[in-house]
């Protein structure tokens, strides 16, 4: 009985070394040695600072204390007193207890379990670990570009719908949240992918929503807002529907006063209502074009539309009765618009008209015609200077 008595005291001691040998733990005692890791999870931005705390005491076997990413095969040595090139440098350095380091400019793929480990010299040249933190969560947190929305790359009219998309990259993690605005109003996307990045530790964002253009669109804009964890307010870009808009202008050719023989008669050429400002006018007589100096160019509108006036007056010459005159527009590189008149002279003297137009594609114009046309061969034209 004594001796059984004896033996228990042995065989707890032996139960204590056992345990206190065993790798992991916060706070790991082995005849008086300590290691203390002890941050669970830490969260960093890309490009700031990361810095793992790890503390031991003076007690331990002689071996170096090491940080690793990772645990196992695939497991990287983030820091080793031996290599200057270490990732991870000391907060202290020189110190025999506190082994905290830093890591730069920290990237995505940072983004790991960290464990502060201590090693244990065996034999010359070779190291077996000894105790080892429980580990750091480390998660690296990117913020998302800048948005970009791009649309169609040509213009379209009112009534037609067009697809606009809004992207992001570059962020970490996947969570991202986006939403589309027509001036103040909100309009619900059609298509929202979120995909990984060419880094395995970031994401990229494509946000599609398809709009109905209207003519007074002109002004307006659409606006894509992205919000993410890393980011204190939503990040915007905004697109102004008048890039790709185009409106066709409205042509109307008004007809001259009452004529009579040798007076000057001006027609003019009424292009309202388009955008962009870029529009050409050109007159016509009898299908050759006339020389008319220079045409004013357009006036914009309180609703950010075009408009402009050319004239062109001429003497009503007996020699050119029944000369049919054109105004052309050409807007944006578009199908040509036209609008005739026809000019009748009354060879007796008398003043007087009727109305008749004719246009292409349906389009109408004006024109004067006297009850017994004169055949005449020619008309002088008065040009015009630019106001």
């Amino acid at each position: 009985m004594a001796a059984v008595t004896q033996a228990l005291p042995l065989a707890c001691l032996l139960l204590l070394l056992l345990l206190g040998s065993a790798p992991g733990g916060d706070a790991q005692v082995v005849q008086g040695f300590e290691l203390h890791q002890p941050q669970k999870e830490v969260l960093v931005r890309v490009g700031e600072t990361l810095t793992l705390s790890c503390t031991v005491n003076t007690g331990g076997p002689i071996g170096a204390v090491k940080w690793l990413k990772g645990w196992g095969s695939g497991s990287e040595t983030i820091y080793d007193p031996k290599y200057s090139s270490s990732r991870g440098t000391r907060a202290v350095n020189e110190s025999n207890t506190d082994f905290t380091i830093l890591i730069r400019d920290v990237r995505p793929e940072d983004t790991g379990t960290y464990y502060c480990v201590k090693f244990r010299k065996k034999t010359i040249g070779v190291d077996e670990l000894y105790r080892r933190g429980n580990g750091t969560v480390v998660v690296v947190q990117a913020r998302p570009s800048n948005p970009t929305v791009s649309g169609p790359s040509y213009r379209v009219q009112p009534g037609y719908p067009v697809s606009f998309t809004c992207n992001s990259w570059g962020f970490f993690p996947s969570d991202i949240r986006v939403k589309w605005f027509k001036d103040k109003t909100p309009i619900q996307p059609q298509l929202r992918k979120v995909t990984p990045g060419p880094s395995n530790f970031t994401y990229r964002l494509s946000s599609t929503v398809t709009v109905t253009l209207q003519k007074d669109d002109i002004r307006s804009e659409l606006t894509c807002q992205v919000g993410h964890t890393t980011l204190t307010a939503p990040l915007t870009r905004s697109y102004h529907l008048s890039q790709i808009l185009r409106v066709p202008p409205k042509v109307v050719l008004e007809p001259p006063g009452p004529v009579g023989l040798n007076e000057t008669v001006s027609f003019t050429c009424y292009v309202q209502g388009f955008y962009p400002g870029s529009v050409t006018v050109t007159w016509l007589e009898n299908g050759k074009e006339m020389n008319t100096g220079c045409t004013p160019g357009p006036i914009e509108t309180p609703e950010g539309l075009f408009e402009l006036r050319s004239t062109v007056a001429v003497q009503a010459v007996p020699e050119k009765n029944g000369s049919v005159f054109t105004c052309r527009v050409l807007h944006e590189g578009q199908e040509l618009l036209s609008r005739n008149a026809t000019l009748w002279v009354d060879a007796s003297g008398q003043q007087g008209r009727s109305m008749e137009g004719t246009g292409t594609r349906g389009l109408w114009g004006w024109g004067l015609r006297s009850p017994r046309p004169a055949l005449t061969p020619l008309l002088l034209q008065v040009p015009i200077s630019c106001p």
